[in-house]
């Protein structure tokens, strides 16, 4: 049997790993790419336009991860990632499995958080505690 301990740093753990792997893998060049004033090549997700579509996309790989890392707005900063792996699977449908593989884990485990929440090693814990 699981203690309640053992399941919130697990969650913890799910966090700082997706959290942190997707800043940095992914979040960070798209930051790196928008600040560089660099003419802009990215997916335009339902005719937004390129540079907004790298916009959003951004603001999820990197403001809600950061918030999923603190355990802040947990369940809310969880929906911007969400969508993104939903758009990054279904551009890569066509291309196999092994192209949408890392998109189905981010999404699974972005999906996980925002139904349990961050659990209790989180700043919305404290928050709430706290009041």
């Amino acid at each position: 049997m699981v203690s309640r301990k053992q399941n919130d740093l697990a969650l913890l753990l799910l966090r700082l790993t997706f959290g942190g792997a997707m800043i940095y893998n992914h979040g960070w060049g798209k930051l790196m790419r928008l600040l560089s004033g660099e003419p802009i090549k990215f997916f335009d997700f339902m005719g937004l336009g390129p540079e907004l579509s790298l916009g959003l996309a951004t603001f999820a790989e990197v403001g809600c991860s950061l918030l999923l890392i603190l355990g802040l707005f947990t369940r809310w900063a969880a929906i911007p990632l969400i969508i993104t792996m939903m758009v990054a699977i279904s551009t890569n449908l066509g291309e196999g499995f092994g192209q949408i593989e890392k998109a189905l884990l981010f999404l699974m485990a972005y999906v996980a958080l925002q139904l349990t929440g961050p659990g209790w090693y989180s700043l919305d814990a404290q928050v709430r505690n706290r009041g």
